[in-house]
Protein backbone atom coordinates (compact mmCIF):
# COMPACT_ATOMS: atom_id res chain seq x y z
CA UNK A 1 0.00 0.00 0.00
CA UNK A 2 1.02 3.70 -0.98
CA UNK A 3 1.96 5.90 1.79
CA UNK A 4 -0.21 8.99 1.90
CA UNK A 5 1.42 11.80 -0.24
CA UNK A 6 0.67 14.21 2.52
CA UNK A 7 2.04 12.13 5.04
CA UNK A 8 5.44 11.74 3.17
CA UNK A 9 5.80 15.42 2.43
CA UNK A 10 5.64 16.50 6.77
CA UNK A 11 7.68 13.63 7.86
CA UNK A 12 10.46 14.55 4.86
CA UNK A 13 9.75 18.11 5.99
CA UNK A 14 10.39 17.29 9.58
CA UNK A 15 13.08 14.55 8.85
CA UNK A 16 14.73 17.83 7.39
CA UNK A 17 14.58 20.12 9.72
CA UNK A 18 15.65 17.61 12.01
CA UNK A 19 19.37 17.16 10.13
CA UNK A 20 19.69 20.47 9.05
CA UNK A 21 17.88 23.09 11.92
CA UNK A 22 18.47 20.74 14.98
CA UNK A 23 16.61 23.48 17.04
CA UNK A 24 13.74 23.78 15.45
CA UNK A 25 13.60 20.21 14.52
CA UNK A 26 13.92 19.05 18.18
CA UNK A 27 10.89 21.42 18.70
CA UNK A 28 8.34 19.88 16.10
CA UNK A 29 9.29 16.54 17.29
CA UNK A 30 7.10 17.84 20.33
CA UNK A 31 3.90 18.71 18.12
CA UNK A 32 2.02 15.23 17.52
CA UNK A 33 0.66 16.19 13.68
CA UNK A 34 -3.06 16.10 13.30
CA UNK A 35 -4.86 16.60 10.05
CA UNK A 36 -7.73 18.67 11.06
CA UNK A 37 -11.44 19.34 9.55
CA UNK A 38 -10.38 22.42 6.40
CA UNK A 39 -14.20 24.32 7.70
CA UNK A 40 -11.58 25.65 10.99
CA UNK A 41 -8.22 25.01 9.60
CA UNK A 42 -7.58 26.26 6.34
CA UNK A 43 -3.82 26.39 6.72
CA UNK A 44 -2.07 24.58 9.70
CA UNK A 45 -2.81 25.99 13.34
CA UNK A 46 -1.50 25.11 17.03
CA UNK A 47 -3.08 24.68 20.46
CA UNK A 48 0.21 24.15 21.99
CA UNK A 49 -0.11 20.79 22.13
CA UNK A 50 -0.37 19.13 18.73
CA UNK A 51 0.35 20.77 14.93
CA UNK A 52 -2.85 20.77 13.13
CA UNK A 53 -2.81 20.74 9.42
CA UNK A 54 -5.27 20.95 6.49
CA UNK A 55 -3.72 18.12 3.68
CA UNK A 56 -5.01 20.55 0.64
CA UNK A 57 -2.96 22.95 2.14
CA UNK A 58 -0.13 21.36 3.06
CA UNK A 59 -0.11 19.36 -0.79
CA UNK A 60 -0.10 23.07 -2.53
CA UNK A 61 3.26 23.67 -0.38
CA UNK A 62 6.54 23.08 -1.80
CA UNK A 63 8.51 20.82 0.95
CA UNK A 64 11.01 24.30 2.01
CA UNK A 65 7.53 25.92 2.91
CA UNK A 66 6.14 22.75 4.60
CA UNK A 67 9.16 23.02 6.85
CA UNK A 68 8.61 26.90 7.52
CA UNK A 69 5.08 26.28 7.88
CA UNK A 70 6.13 23.09 10.89
CA UNK A 71 8.72 25.63 12.84
CA UNK A 72 6.20 28.67 12.47
CA UNK A 73 4.11 26.46 15.13
CA UNK A 74 6.14 24.84 16.82
CA UNK A 75 7.97 28.38 17.82
CA UNK A 76 4.59 29.50 19.09
CA UNK A 77 5.02 26.96 21.04
CA UNK A 78 8.39 27.37 22.50
CA UNK A 79 7.84 30.74 23.00
CA UNK A 80 4.89 30.46 25.21
CA UNK A 81 2.80 33.25 22.90
CA UNK A 82 -0.22 31.00 24.35
CA UNK A 83 0.41 32.66 28.00
CA UNK A 84 1.76 35.62 27.26
CA UNK A 85 -1.30 37.62 25.48
CA UNK A 86 -2.54 38.94 29.18
CA UNK A 87 -4.83 42.01 28.40
CA UNK A 88 -3.79 42.41 25.03
CA UNK A 89 -6.75 42.10 22.11
CA UNK A 90 -6.72 38.41 20.64
CA UNK A 91 -6.23 39.25 17.10
CA UNK A 92 -3.46 41.96 17.27
CA UNK A 93 -2.04 39.46 19.81
CA UNK A 94 -1.69 36.86 17.13
CA UNK A 95 -0.61 39.55 14.19
CA UNK A 96 2.07 40.62 16.55
CA UNK A 97 3.60 37.22 17.10
CA UNK A 98 3.51 36.05 13.53
CA UNK A 99 5.18 39.52 12.91
CA UNK A 100 7.88 38.30 15.26
CA UNK A 101 8.09 34.81 14.50
CA UNK A 102 8.46 34.95 10.34
CA UNK A 103 11.92 37.17 10.52
CA UNK A 104 13.13 34.48 12.65
CA UNK A 105 12.21 32.05 10.65
CA UNK A 106 13.50 33.44 7.45
CA UNK A 107 17.37 34.63 9.25
CA UNK A 108 17.49 30.72 9.86
CA UNK A 109 17.04 30.11 6.17
CA UNK A 110 13.58 28.51 5.69
CA UNK A 111 11.24 30.03 2.90
CA UNK A 112 8.05 31.15 4.04
CA UNK A 113 4.90 30.55 2.27
CA UNK A 114 2.60 33.59 0.05
CA UNK A 115 0.95 35.42 2.58
CA UNK A 116 3.11 35.35 5.95
CA UNK A 117 3.26 38.21 7.72
CA UNK A 118 6.59 40.55 7.68
CA UNK A 119 7.61 44.08 7.72
CA UNK A 120 11.62 45.20 7.77
CA UNK A 121 10.21 47.34 10.53
CA UNK A 122 9.25 44.66 13.27
CA UNK A 123 12.81 42.85 12.28
CA UNK A 124 14.13 41.15 15.69
CA UNK A 125 11.54 42.76 18.13
CA UNK A 126 9.19 40.78 20.68
CA UNK A 127 5.75 40.56 20.35
CA UNK A 128 5.32 42.85 22.75
CA UNK A 129 7.31 45.50 21.18
CA UNK A 130 5.38 44.73 18.10
CA UNK A 131 1.74 45.00 19.68
CA UNK A 132 1.50 48.68 20.09
CA UNK A 133 2.86 49.96 16.35
CA UNK A 134 -0.11 47.79 14.92
CA UNK A 135 -2.46 50.62 14.76
CA UNK A 136 -1.92 50.46 10.66
CA UNK A 137 -1.71 46.88 10.22
CA UNK A 138 -4.77 45.37 12.46
CA UNK A 139 -6.82 44.59 8.90
CA UNK A 140 -4.44 41.83 8.55
CA UNK A 141 -5.44 38.60 8.55
CA UNK A 142 -2.77 35.79 10.26
CA UNK A 143 -2.20 32.40 7.74
CA UNK A 144 -1.98 29.99 10.82
CA UNK A 145 -4.62 29.45 13.45
CA UNK A 146 -3.65 30.50 17.05
CA UNK A 147 -6.04 27.38 18.23
CA UNK A 148 -5.01 28.06 22.32
CA UNK A 149 -7.34 31.15 22.01
CA UNK A 150 -11.21 30.77 21.94
CA UNK A 151 -11.75 32.95 19.08
CA UNK A 152 -8.44 32.05 16.85
CA UNK A 153 -9.80 28.34 16.59
CA UNK A 154 -13.05 29.24 15.15
CA UNK A 155 -11.44 31.54 12.77
CA UNK A 156 -10.13 34.49 14.34
CA UNK A 157 -11.32 37.94 13.42
CA UNK A 158 -10.09 41.67 13.77
CA UNK A 159 -12.53 43.39 15.80
CA UNK A 160 -12.48 44.42 19.85
CA UNK A 161 -14.63 43.47 21.77
CA UNK A 162 -15.32 42.39 24.96
CA UNK A 163 -14.23 38.34 24.55
CA UNK A 164 -10.97 39.18 23.11
CA UNK A 165 -10.32 41.14 26.21
CA UNK A 166 -11.19 39.00 28.96
CA UNK A 167 -9.26 36.49 29.95
CA UNK A 168 -9.81 33.04 28.41
CA UNK A 169 -12.64 30.93 29.90
CA UNK A 170 -11.81 27.76 31.30
CA UNK A 171 -13.06 24.86 28.92
CA UNK A 172 -16.43 22.98 29.87
CA UNK A 173 -15.77 20.56 27.27
CA UNK A 174 -13.84 17.17 27.41
CA UNK A 175 -10.02 17.99 28.36
CA UNK A 176 -7.63 16.08 25.42
CA UNK A 177 -5.07 13.71 26.30
CA UNK A 178 -2.08 15.05 27.34
CA UNK A 179 0.38 15.95 24.55
CA UNK A 180 2.58 12.91 24.22
CA UNK A 181 6.54 12.91 23.02
CA UNK A 182 5.29 10.64 19.85
CA UNK A 183 5.81 12.65 16.60
CA UNK A 184 3.11 10.51 14.85
CA UNK A 185 0.53 11.78 12.60
CA UNK A 186 -3.17 11.42 13.47
CA UNK A 187 -5.37 11.01 10.30
CA UNK A 188 -9.00 10.72 10.21
CA UNK A 189 -10.19 10.84 6.30
CA UNK A 190 -13.46 9.35 6.76
CA UNK A 191 -14.45 12.27 9.30
CA UNK A 192 -12.38 14.75 7.52
CA UNK A 193 -10.03 16.12 10.02
CA UNK A 194 -10.47 16.64 13.79
CA UNK A 195 -12.49 19.37 15.03
CA UNK A 196 -10.99 22.57 16.35
CA UNK A 197 -9.74 21.75 19.92
CA UNK A 198 -11.05 24.29 23.28
CA UNK A 199 -8.74 26.71 23.97
CA UNK A 200 -6.07 26.17 26.91
CA UNK A 201 -7.01 26.69 30.44
CA UNK A 202 -5.25 28.91 33.14
CA UNK A 203 -3.86 25.94 34.46
CA UNK A 204 -2.67 24.76 31.14
CA UNK A 205 -0.92 27.54 30.07
CA UNK A 206 1.01 27.57 33.27
CA UNK A 207 1.79 23.95 32.99
CA UNK A 208 2.53 24.00 29.18
CA UNK A 209 4.69 26.85 29.22
CA UNK A 210 6.71 25.43 31.59
CA UNK A 211 7.03 22.56 29.52
CA UNK A 212 7.95 24.39 26.61
CA UNK A 213 10.89 26.64 28.25
CA UNK A 214 12.50 23.45 29.14
CA UNK A 215 11.90 21.80 25.84
CA UNK A 216 13.49 24.32 24.19
CA UNK A 217 16.29 24.91 26.66
CA UNK A 218 17.18 21.23 25.50
CA UNK A 219 16.99 21.92 22.02
CA UNK A 220 19.02 25.17 22.21
CA UNK A 221 21.43 23.13 24.34
CA UNK A 222 21.48 20.19 21.27
CA UNK A 223 22.05 22.42 18.78
CA UNK A 224 25.00 24.43 20.42
CA UNK A 225 26.95 21.43 20.63
CA UNK A 226 26.33 20.63 16.74
CA UNK A 227 27.44 23.61 15.98
CA UNK A 228 23.62 24.42 14.42
CA UNK A 229 22.74 27.47 16.40
CA UNK A 230 23.27 31.23 15.97
CA UNK A 231 22.56 34.23 14.27
CA UNK A 232 19.27 36.23 15.11
CA UNK A 233 18.09 32.64 16.97
CA UNK A 234 20.46 31.89 18.93
CA UNK A 235 20.48 35.38 20.33
CA UNK A 236 16.62 35.24 20.84
CA UNK A 237 17.10 32.13 22.95
CA UNK A 238 19.80 33.68 24.75
CA UNK A 239 17.47 36.94 25.49
CA UNK A 240 15.00 34.59 26.67
CA UNK A 241 16.20 31.72 28.98
CA UNK A 242 18.53 34.52 30.71
CA UNK A 243 16.70 35.44 34.10
CA UNK A 244 14.75 38.76 33.39
CA UNK A 245 14.94 42.20 35.65
CA UNK A 246 12.00 44.61 35.10
CA UNK A 247 13.40 47.88 33.97
CA UNK A 248 12.65 49.45 36.96
CA UNK A 249 14.58 47.59 39.41
CA UNK A 250 17.47 47.83 37.15
CA UNK A 251 17.00 51.66 37.09
CA UNK A 252 17.08 51.49 40.89
CA UNK A 253 19.68 49.82 40.90
CA UNK A 254 21.65 52.50 39.12
CA UNK A 255 20.52 55.40 41.01
CA UNK A 256 20.54 54.66 44.26
CA UNK A 257 24.39 53.68 44.78
CA UNK A 258 25.27 57.33 43.99
CA UNK A 259 23.04 58.44 46.68
CA UNK A 260 23.48 56.49 50.10
CA UNK A 261 23.75 57.65 53.49
CA UNK A 262 26.71 57.73 55.25
CA UNK A 263 28.62 58.80 58.51
CA UNK A 264 30.42 61.29 59.54
CA UNK A 265 32.92 61.70 62.00
CA UNK A 266 34.09 65.97 61.01
CA UNK A 267 34.91 67.45 64.48
CA UNK A 268 31.41 69.29 65.65
CA UNK A 269 31.52 73.17 66.48
CA UNK A 270 32.64 73.76 69.93
CA UNK A 271 28.96 74.83 70.78
CA UNK A 272 28.28 71.37 70.30
CA UNK A 273 30.90 69.92 73.03
CA UNK A 274 34.19 68.42 72.37
CA UNK A 275 33.36 64.98 71.78
CA UNK A 276 33.58 63.52 68.14
CA UNK A 277 30.39 61.33 67.27
CA UNK A 278 29.02 60.25 64.33
CA UNK A 279 26.80 61.94 62.33
CA UNK A 280 24.26 60.58 59.64
CA UNK A 281 24.77 62.52 56.73
CA UNK A 282 22.38 62.14 53.40
CA UNK A 283 24.28 62.95 49.87
CA UNK A 284 22.03 64.92 47.61
CA UNK A 285 22.48 63.59 44.05
CA UNK A 286 22.15 65.66 40.87
CA UNK A 287 20.38 63.94 38.36
CA UNK A 288 19.75 65.35 34.60
CA UNK A 289 16.78 63.44 32.76
CA UNK A 290 16.12 63.57 29.23
CA UNK A 291 12.88 62.70 27.40
CA UNK A 292 12.95 62.14 23.83
CA UNK A 293 9.76 63.88 22.20
CA UNK A 294 10.57 63.26 18.75
CA UNK A 295 7.16 61.32 18.48
CA UNK A 296 7.86 57.94 18.91
CA UNK A 297 7.49 57.78 22.60
CA UNK A 298 3.92 57.77 23.75
CA UNK A 299 2.52 60.07 26.38
CA UNK A 300 1.11 57.13 28.60
CA UNK A 301 4.97 55.48 28.52
CA UNK A 302 6.25 59.56 29.78
CA UNK A 303 3.93 59.28 32.63
CA UNK A 304 4.65 55.85 33.50
CA UNK A 305 8.54 56.49 33.45
CA UNK A 306 8.05 59.48 35.38
CA UNK A 307 6.12 57.76 38.06
CA UNK A 308 8.77 55.20 38.15
CA UNK A 309 11.11 58.12 38.70
CA UNK A 310 9.10 59.88 41.16
CA UNK A 311 9.02 55.99 43.35
CA UNK A 312 12.84 55.86 43.57
CA UNK A 313 12.89 59.45 44.47
CA UNK A 314 11.25 58.41 47.25
CA UNK A 315 14.02 56.53 48.48
CA UNK A 316 16.91 59.03 47.86
CA UNK A 317 17.28 62.53 47.72
CA UNK A 318 18.02 63.52 44.57
CA UNK A 319 17.34 67.04 42.55
CA UNK A 320 16.25 66.47 39.14
CA UNK A 321 16.66 68.69 35.75
CA UNK A 322 14.37 67.99 33.29
CA UNK A 323 14.69 67.96 29.62
CA UNK A 324 12.42 67.57 26.83
CA UNK A 325 14.33 67.07 23.08
CA UNK A 326 13.66 66.25 19.25
CA UNK A 327 16.66 67.81 17.35
CA UNK A 328 16.68 71.00 20.07
CA UNK A 329 16.30 71.11 23.73
CA UNK A 330 12.83 72.16 24.41
CA UNK A 331 12.17 76.21 24.31
CA UNK A 332 10.49 76.68 27.86
CA UNK A 333 12.84 74.16 29.44
CA UNK A 334 14.61 72.68 30.96
CA UNK A 335 12.91 72.27 34.19
CA UNK A 336 14.01 71.87 38.06
CA UNK A 337 12.65 69.64 40.89
CA UNK A 338 14.00 69.71 44.39
CA UNK A 339 14.42 66.63 46.54
CA UNK A 340 10.68 67.38 48.45
CA UNK A 341 8.78 68.10 44.70
CA UNK A 342 7.14 65.73 42.50
CA UNK A 343 8.56 65.14 39.27
CA UNK A 344 6.00 66.28 36.54
CA UNK A 345 5.32 66.12 32.83
CA UNK A 346 5.43 70.04 31.80
CA UNK A 347 2.50 70.91 29.66
CA UNK A 348 3.97 73.87 27.30
CA UNK A 349 6.57 71.54 25.47
CA UNK A 350 6.38 70.45 22.08
CA UNK A 351 7.72 67.85 19.84
CA UNK A 352 7.70 65.39 17.20
CA UNK A 353 10.65 66.48 15.03
CA UNK A 354 14.06 64.50 13.95
CA UNK A 355 16.16 63.05 17.19
CA UNK A 356 19.37 64.17 18.14
CA UNK A 357 20.87 63.81 21.46
CA UNK A 358 23.65 66.09 21.15
CA UNK A 359 21.15 69.45 22.40
CA UNK A 360 21.22 67.53 26.17
CA UNK A 361 25.19 66.65 26.20
CA UNK A 362 25.86 69.61 24.60
CA UNK A 363 24.00 71.83 27.63
CA UNK A 364 25.40 69.56 30.27
CA UNK A 365 28.95 70.59 29.49
CA UNK A 366 27.96 74.31 29.07
CA UNK A 367 27.44 74.21 32.65
CA UNK A 368 30.45 73.08 33.93
CA UNK A 369 29.55 70.85 36.39
CA UNK A 370 28.45 67.09 35.22
CA UNK A 371 25.63 65.49 37.08
CA UNK A 372 26.41 61.77 38.97
CA UNK A 373 24.02 60.35 36.15
CA UNK A 374 22.12 61.08 33.05
CA UNK A 375 18.70 59.22 32.13
CA UNK A 376 17.80 59.25 28.70
CA UNK A 377 13.73 58.29 27.97
CA UNK A 378 14.58 57.72 24.12
CA UNK A 379 14.15 54.76 20.85
CA UNK A 380 17.55 55.22 20.83
CA UNK A 381 16.97 56.42 16.97
CA UNK A 382 19.35 59.29 16.92
CA UNK A 383 22.28 60.91 16.22
CA UNK A 384 24.74 60.29 19.45
CA UNK A 385 27.55 62.34 20.75
CA UNK A 386 30.80 61.47 19.16
CA UNK A 387 32.59 61.59 22.70
CA UNK A 388 32.16 59.26 25.53
CA UNK A 389 31.39 61.72 28.76
CA UNK A 390 32.79 61.60 31.76
CA UNK A 391 29.78 60.99 33.88
CA UNK A 392 27.35 58.60 34.14
CA UNK A 393 24.90 57.40 31.45
CA UNK A 394 21.79 55.37 31.28
CA UNK A 395 19.75 54.92 28.49
CA UNK A 396 15.89 53.51 28.90
CA UNK A 397 15.49 52.17 25.50
CA UNK A 398 12.39 51.39 23.71
CA UNK A 399 12.89 49.20 21.09
CA UNK A 400 15.59 47.72 19.79
CA UNK A 401 18.42 50.59 18.70
CA UNK A 402 21.81 49.77 20.29
CA UNK A 403 24.06 53.17 21.90
CA UNK A 404 27.69 53.18 21.33
CA UNK A 405 28.08 53.71 24.74
CA UNK A 406 26.81 54.04 28.78
CA UNK A 407 24.32 51.58 30.43
CA UNK A 408 21.59 50.34 28.02
CA UNK A 409 18.19 49.36 29.85
CA UNK A 410 15.40 47.54 27.56
CA UNK A 411 12.11 49.28 28.52
CA UNK A 412 9.66 47.01 26.99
Amino acid sequence: MNANPIETKLAAARTKLILDKPFLGALVMRLPMVQADPDWCPTTATDAKKFYFNPTYIDALSLDETQFMLAHEALHCALSHFSRRQHRVSHRWDLACDFAINPLLVDDGLKAPPGSLMLPQFQGMTAEEIYPLLDDFEDRETLDRHAYEKDSAQGGGSGTNERDIAPPESSTEQEQKPTGESPSLETDPESGGATAPPPLTPDERETLSIQWQQRMAGAAQQALQSGKLGGSMARMIDHLLQPQLPWRMLLARYLTPSARDDFSYMRPSRRQGEFILPSLRSHQIDLVIAIDTSGSIGEAELEEFLSEINAIKGQIRARITLHACDAALAESGPWLFEPWEDLRLPEDFKGGGGTSFKPVFDWVRQQGMPPETLVYFTDAEGEFPEETPDYHVVWLVKGKAKVPWGQRIQLN
